[in-house]
Protein backbone atom coordinates (compact mmCIF):
# COMPACT_ATOMS: atom_id res chain seq x y z
CA UNK A 1 0.00 0.00 0.00
CA UNK A 2 2.68 2.38 0.51
CA UNK A 3 4.46 2.10 -2.89
CA UNK A 4 1.08 3.86 -4.37
CA UNK A 5 1.83 6.78 -2.49
CA UNK A 6 3.28 9.94 -4.50
CA UNK A 7 4.07 10.16 -8.06
CA UNK A 8 6.93 7.29 -8.46
CA UNK A 9 5.49 4.07 -9.66
CA UNK A 10 4.08 1.63 -7.31
CA UNK A 11 6.14 -1.63 -9.17
CA UNK A 12 9.36 -1.71 -7.77
CA UNK A 13 12.42 -4.22 -8.05
CA UNK A 14 12.26 -5.52 -4.89
CA UNK A 15 13.96 -9.12 -2.55
CA UNK A 16 11.73 -12.68 -2.93
CA UNK A 17 9.80 -12.65 0.25
CA UNK A 18 6.84 -14.87 2.24
CA UNK A 19 5.16 -15.31 5.59
CA UNK A 20 5.89 -18.29 7.77
CA UNK A 21 3.13 -20.69 7.77
CA UNK A 22 2.38 -22.88 11.61
CA UNK A 23 5.16 -25.68 10.82
CA UNK A 24 7.48 -24.10 8.51
CA UNK A 25 10.97 -22.71 9.50
CA UNK A 26 12.34 -19.99 8.28
CA UNK A 27 14.70 -21.90 5.77
CA UNK A 28 11.22 -23.76 4.11
CA UNK A 29 9.75 -20.23 3.39
CA UNK A 30 13.12 -19.32 1.85
CA UNK A 31 12.93 -22.23 -0.28
CA UNK A 32 8.99 -22.61 -1.09
CA UNK A 33 8.66 -18.45 -2.00
CA UNK A 34 12.08 -19.01 -4.37
CA UNK A 35 9.61 -21.30 -6.27
CA UNK A 36 6.85 -19.75 -6.01
CA UNK A 37 7.94 -16.20 -6.91
CA UNK A 38 10.31 -16.68 -9.25
CA UNK A 39 10.47 -20.09 -10.30
CA UNK A 40 14.04 -20.74 -8.62
CA UNK A 41 15.26 -23.90 -6.79
CA UNK A 42 18.06 -22.82 -4.64
CA UNK A 43 20.68 -25.49 -3.42
CA UNK A 44 22.32 -23.23 -0.66
CA UNK A 45 20.78 -20.91 1.61
CA UNK A 46 23.16 -18.31 3.83
CA UNK A 47 21.69 -16.48 6.73
CA UNK A 48 22.38 -12.91 6.49
CA UNK A 49 20.79 -10.59 8.61
CA UNK A 50 17.37 -10.35 11.30
CA UNK A 51 15.64 -6.98 10.65
CA UNK A 52 12.75 -5.67 12.74
CA UNK A 53 11.39 -3.19 10.22
CA UNK A 54 9.74 -0.57 12.41
CA UNK A 55 10.73 -1.80 16.43
CA UNK A 56 9.15 0.94 17.77
CA UNK A 57 5.69 0.44 15.84
CA UNK A 58 5.34 -3.37 15.78
CA UNK A 59 7.12 -7.09 16.48
CA UNK A 60 7.44 -8.30 13.03
CA UNK A 61 10.91 -9.55 12.27
CA UNK A 62 11.93 -9.89 8.80
CA UNK A 63 15.01 -12.71 8.80
CA UNK A 64 17.22 -12.15 4.91
CA UNK A 65 18.91 -14.89 3.66
CA UNK A 66 21.17 -15.34 0.19
CA UNK A 67 20.36 -18.78 -1.90
CA UNK A 68 22.45 -19.43 -4.65
CA UNK A 69 19.69 -20.50 -7.03
CA UNK A 70 20.71 -23.89 -8.91
CA UNK A 71 17.40 -24.28 -11.32
CA UNK A 72 15.15 -21.66 -12.73
CA UNK A 73 12.48 -22.82 -14.50
CA UNK A 74 11.77 -20.17 -16.60
CA UNK A 75 14.54 -18.58 -17.14
CA UNK A 76 16.89 -21.60 -17.62
CA UNK A 77 20.44 -22.36 -17.10
CA UNK A 78 22.54 -20.21 -19.62
CA UNK A 79 26.60 -20.04 -20.13
CA UNK A 80 27.56 -17.99 -16.92
CA UNK A 81 25.20 -19.93 -14.50
CA UNK A 82 20.96 -19.72 -14.13
CA UNK A 83 18.75 -17.45 -15.10
CA UNK A 84 15.37 -16.36 -14.16
CA UNK A 85 12.48 -15.24 -15.63
CA UNK A 86 9.13 -15.23 -16.83
CA UNK A 87 6.02 -13.70 -14.40
CA UNK A 88 5.32 -15.95 -11.12
CA UNK A 89 3.48 -15.83 -8.12
CA UNK A 90 0.46 -17.59 -6.72
CA UNK A 91 -2.98 -16.32 -8.21
CA UNK A 92 -4.86 -17.09 -4.97
CA UNK A 93 -3.05 -14.85 -3.55
CA UNK A 94 -2.98 -11.92 -6.39
CA UNK A 95 0.84 -12.17 -7.28
CA UNK A 96 2.02 -11.15 -10.59
CA UNK A 97 5.71 -10.89 -10.20
CA UNK A 98 7.74 -10.02 -13.30
CA UNK A 99 10.94 -11.73 -12.18
CA UNK A 100 13.90 -9.91 -13.03
CA UNK A 101 17.06 -11.11 -13.53
CA UNK A 102 20.63 -8.97 -13.22
CA UNK A 103 23.98 -9.52 -12.36
CA UNK A 104 25.66 -8.29 -9.23
CA UNK A 105 27.19 -5.49 -10.76
CA UNK A 106 24.04 -4.30 -12.04
CA UNK A 107 22.56 -4.82 -8.84
CA UNK A 108 24.72 -2.89 -7.02
CA UNK A 109 24.76 0.03 -9.81
CA UNK A 110 20.94 0.26 -9.07
CA UNK A 111 21.77 0.53 -5.15
CA UNK A 112 24.30 3.16 -6.47
CA UNK A 113 22.04 4.70 -8.58
CA UNK A 114 18.77 4.93 -5.24
CA UNK A 115 16.56 3.20 -7.49
CA UNK A 116 15.93 0.44 -4.35
CA UNK A 117 13.60 2.17 -2.77
CA UNK A 118 12.85 -1.38 -0.39
CA UNK A 119 14.47 -1.96 3.08
CA UNK A 120 14.96 -5.10 3.09
CA UNK A 121 16.37 -5.12 -0.25
CA UNK A 122 19.14 -2.14 0.31
CA UNK A 123 20.15 -4.42 3.59
CA UNK A 124 20.35 -7.56 1.38
CA UNK A 125 22.05 -5.65 -1.65
CA UNK A 126 24.62 -3.69 1.02
CA UNK A 127 25.26 -7.05 2.79
CA UNK A 128 26.17 -8.71 -0.86
CA UNK A 129 28.13 -5.34 -1.61
CA UNK A 130 30.19 -6.39 1.59
CA UNK A 131 30.32 -10.19 1.17
CA UNK A 132 29.92 -10.76 -2.21
CA UNK A 133 33.94 -11.54 -3.19
CA UNK A 134 34.32 -14.24 -0.19
CA UNK A 135 30.72 -15.31 -0.65
CA UNK A 136 32.03 -16.34 -4.46
CA UNK A 137 35.06 -17.79 -3.40
CA UNK A 138 33.02 -19.96 -0.34
CA UNK A 139 30.59 -21.15 -2.82
CA UNK A 140 32.78 -22.32 -5.44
Amino acid sequence: TGALRGNDSPWMLELIAGVVEPGESDEDVAHREAMEEAGCELSRLLPIATVMPSAGACSEQVRLFCGLVSHAGTGGVHPGGVHPGGVHGLAAEGEDILVHSVTRREALELLAANRVPNGHTLIALQWLQIHGDALRERWR
